[in-house]
């Protein structure tokens, strides 16, 4: 009769014979051999080192904010001091959702996940950070930036409206290589410059780079009395044109008030969206058409939409939140091709008058193909 097998014991018959006891069966553990260790050694050493922090930044579609719609039952844009009127569709602004940073880590694990997703970018923090940067000091500037869009915002909706509204440009600081820092004294009102009253901020670049080196007349406004000085321009690198040298705060007078109902979300990006915003929910009719659009750019006073960081990310949860129509930045077309999700068109704007006119005619029924697009 075949006999069966059991670890540890003596081979025996199927029967026991009833004078016989069954033999105690003995078990013994086997010492894991050095392959074993070795294996399960390196598994253990691969998790603790995907668990390590790394100092890398990771960027992902983010969320995106109806601006003429509500976020936890508050309207995002809120006009207080003059009517306003319903609305239809969605003007979203997008988002990056981004980890790590100056001082956080994520770790290693995170940065792997992140990377194989689609859609997703990652880099060292010294590529997008100076190394001096604190992550307090990041989030403060970000909460400066939405705030400084939001006023600017407005102002670039009340000019597309031609509603007046007064922009006053107070010397916050003087940096210490301004042109003529001995003459200049924090609290000063920029009044004209080179013989052009001041109306906005935007004013400044463009005199200073069409006069470039040469000496110009400055006048301020100093405790109720009017100055002029001479100073000469100085051409700055990294902001790419000439500069006094002086930090500015723009303090705006406007006829009615705005607020905000968002405020997880930094940066200066949503500008165009902002102002888009506004002037819909101030101007009788439907803009929209009911239609779905999103975007981004950062808004300048005087209207100009300039370009945005993560773009290609921002499309992504555009298509994912059902847009059907991008309004893309001019300066971010290099960004643009080749990244537009299917089922997303992109109009490419460079003014907010652009956006406006792309929102209103689509919302007509215009087609979407039949306006710029990045190529």
């Amino acid at each position: 009769m075949p006999q069966k097998k059991y670890a540890g014991s003596r081979p025996q018959s199927d029967q026991t014979k009833p004078s016989q006891q069954p033999s105690r069966r003995k078990w013994h553990l086997r010492r894991p051999g050095f392959q074993t260790l070795a294996g399960g050694s390196t598994a253990l050493l691969a998790l603790a080192a995907m668990l390590v922090p790394v100092d890398f930044v990771t960027e992902e579609p983010g969320p995106t904010f109806n601006t003429i719609g509500e976020v936890d039952g508050r309207q995002l844009i809120e006009i207080d001091g003059r009517p306003s009127f319903e609305t239809s569709g969605e003007l979203d602004m997008t988002t990056v959702s981004t980890a790590g940073g100056p001082n956080t880590k994520i770790s290693a694990l995170q940065t792997l996940a992140t990377w194989l997703a689609p859609h997703t970018v990652v880099v060292p923090t010294a590529v997008m950070y100076d190394p001096s940067v604190t992550n307090e000091q990041v989030s403060s500037q970000n909460a400066a930036d939405m705030s400084n869009s939001q006023e600017t915002a407005e102002a670039a909706a009340l000019d597309q409206l031609g509603i007046d509204f007064s922009e006053e440009l107070r010397v916050s600081a003087i940096s210490d290589d301004a042109a003529g820092a001995d003459l200049f004294e924090e609290g000063d009102t920029l009044r004209a410059l080179g013989g052009t009253e001041l109306k906005s901020y935007d004013q400044i670049a463009e005199i200073l780079d069409n006069n470039k080196d040469k000496p110009i007349e400055v006048t301020v406004q100093r405790q109720g009395a009017e100055k002029t000085f001479e100073v000469t321009p100085r051409w700055n690198e990294e902001a790419g044109h000439y500069v006094l040298g002086l930090y500015i705060n723009r303090n705006y007078d406007f006829p009615f008030d705005v607020k905000y109902g968002v405020e997880e979300v930094g940066g200066p990006s949503a500008g165009m969206m902002f102002a888009l915003g506004i002037i819909d929910e101030v101007t009788e009719g439907d803009m929209t058409g009911g239609k779905h659009f999103a975007g981004t750019g950062t808004i300048s006073s005087d209207g100009t939409v300039g370009p945005i960081g993560g773009i290609a990310q921002k499309m992504v949860g555009a298509r994912d939140s059902g847009a059907e129509i991008f309004l893309a930045p001019a300066d971010n077309c290099s960004e643009v091709v080749g990244n537009v999700p299917e089922g997303l068109s992109a109009v490419k704007v460079s003014t907010l008058d652009e956006a406006y006119k792309a929102v209103t005619e689509i919302g007509d029924g215009a087609d979407p193909a039949s306006f710029p697009t990045c190529s």
